[in-house]
């Protein structure tokens, strides 16, 4: 079992929202926070209601756009050239 003590509640808040988004790849959650899909994933699994946790694994399992190694070779980013 991963320690989430040493994250503060923002980023706990911001790995979250991140998970959440639909393009957002899991390689980039532990780029910029060194937590794994599985430490992710048990950090969703702790800070969410059971219910919303299983809505969550519903849509992200076998998603393309969470696993870099099933995206499509031309997209290397993290963030949308849109987004900023």
């Amino acid at each position: 079992m991963a320690d989430f003590s040493k994250l503060s509640e923002s980023d706990k808040s911001r790995i979250i929202e991140m998970a959440w988004e639909d393009r957002t790849p899991f390689d980039a959650i532990e780029f910029q926070f060194g937590l794994s899909e599985d430490e992710t994933i048990e950090l969703m699994r702790s800070e969410m209601k059971r219910s919303s946790f299983k809505m969550w694994r519903k849509r992200v399992s076998g998603r393309d756009t969470k696993h870099r190694k099933k995206r499509k070779d031309d997209i290397n980013r993290f963030v949308s050239p849109n987004q900023y």
